[in-house]
């Protein structure tokens, strides 16, 4: 699996991660399948799992720990502070039972989920910062942010850069291109992906048939490969069975040609 940069930070994660939300809310088989899919991603070097304190009221989250409880080091774990919480107080408690939930002892990147205009930035990052300075977390992201939110993060963090920008992004959902995706790779800012298999409704009859039999690859795998082809991108398709788990993984062996990912884009504009 090839991987990326982290921002500016030197860290490397996987181009093609793992998304868990929805994950961790069923029981016995269904939910040892989860947990089983997890870990064959990480087998394939899916080691990216981003998860969030809302997803299931946190039992996404404790689904996670127990699928990473033998592979800690190996993992790149991210999870997500719901904007209910941002006040100073509210995300330090949150992080620190996102931890206990994740059976870790740290997170390696602590994310707002959305903006909370209710709030002041300026408090949330100082919360943000502690956490770093407390080692809770390694870095700091931002989710569904706009350019000018993303910017007054930033600027609300004196000691700390903010990594990366998770936003909604695939081949049926582009509006980032407009702005959020030139502006990241400027700012070296990672851009994480969620959504990138568009919850699911994939437009197999619109993907050129030429295409899919060229990389010999299915609708979704052509749908992960063109969601990562820029460079600051990597992304979290949602993690649930094995068998889409391992369709996940193979999906950048091979790259699209940047004349195919053009048509892909012309065809999808």
């Amino acid at each position: 699996m090839d991987r990326r940069p982290l921002g500016r930070t030197g860290e490397r994660i996987s181009v093609i991660g793992m998304g868990t939300y929805a994950l961790g809310n069923s029981t016995g088989d269904k939910r040892r399948g989860e947990i089983v899919a997890l870990q064959r991603g990480i087998e394939l070097g899916m080691t990216f799992i981003d998860t969030a304190e809302v997803y299931g009221h946190g039992r996404s989250e404790t689904l996670v720990g127990e699928a990473i409880a033998q592979s800690r080091e190996s993992v790149f774990l991210a999870t997500k502070v719901a904007p209910e919480h941002f006040g100073y107080d509210d995300v330090i408690q949150s992080c620190e039972a996102s931890i206990q939930r994740l059976r870790v002892k740290f997170v390696d990147l602590y994310q707002l989920h959305w903006p909370n205009q209710r709030i002041p930035i300026r408090e949330t990052m100082k919360a943000m910062e502690e956490l770093v300075a407390t080692g809770k977390t390694r870095y700091i992201g931002v989710s569904n942010f706009s350019v000018e939110q993303t910017m007054q993060a930033q600027e609300s963090l004196p000691r700390s850069e903010l990594v990366s920008n998770q936003v909604r992004y695939s081949l049926t959902s582009r509006s980032i291109e407009a702005d959020i995706l030139p502006f990241c790779e400027r700012e070296k800012l990672t851009v994480i992906a969620y959504s990138p298999l568009d919850t699911g409704s994939i437009p197999a009859s619109r993907i050129p048939k030429e295409i899919t039999e060229k990389y010999e690859m299915t609708p979704a795998q052509i749908m992960l490969n063109w969601v990562t082809y820029p460079e600051p991108v990597v992304t979290i398709p949602k993690a649930g069975q094995i068998s889409h788990i391992e369709e996940n993984a193979a999906a950048v062996n091979t790259r699209l040609s940047r004349i195919d990912y053009q048509t892909l884009s012309k065809r999808f504009e």
